[in-house]
């Protein structure tokens, strides 16, 4: 899957734009509970992100975070989605704030090409900001549509 569109792997119900967190674990729990939900994942998969995080950091950055799991929970891994959550009043990412969390799940090397994705779409702080004022489902999907982020929206 060498051209993935991100809008593509949100199942229905994944994109929640009122979450609250009191810090950045319990907001990559949320992501890993919204891919355990949307039977992206199995339950073990969640603690792997928790793991991927303790290796380094998921924030890339314009308030986005990208919590994944290691290696070791592709195994959890049922088929590759993601989950968009938004924390409107932000959560503490180590000295930064990230009011967007966009969790991707990924068998093989699957992550890659969606991170590689998603990178093109929020290297553009117009649309991350987009993205973390995101106030309905259509408009999230819309931003992460790789076909929109060419045409400058």
């Amino acid at each position: 899957m060498s051209e993935t569109n991100p809008a593509e792997l949100l199942a229905p119900g994944s994109i929640r734009l009122q979450e609250t967190a009191a810090d950045k674990t319990e907001a990559i729990l949320a992501c890993g509970r919204a891919l355990v939900e949307a039977g992206c994942v199995t339950e073990d998969y969640p603690p792997a992100m928790l793991e991927r995080e303790q290796s380094i950091s998921t924030y890339i950055g314009e308030g986005v975070a990208i919590p994944h799991a290691t290696l070791a929970g592709k195994e959890a891994v049922v088929r590759d989605g993601l989950c968009f959550l938004r924390f409107p009043d932000g959560v503490d990412w180590n000295g930064n704030t990230a009011t967007v969390c966009i969790g991707i799940a990924a068998k093989g090397e699957g992550h890659v090409d969606i991170l590689a994705q998603l990178a093109q779409i929020l290297v553009v702080p117009e649309r991350a900001e987009a993205l973390r004022l995101a106030d309905d489902p259509d408009t999230v999907l819309r931003m992460l549509t790789p076909s929109a982020a060419t045409e400058g929206e």
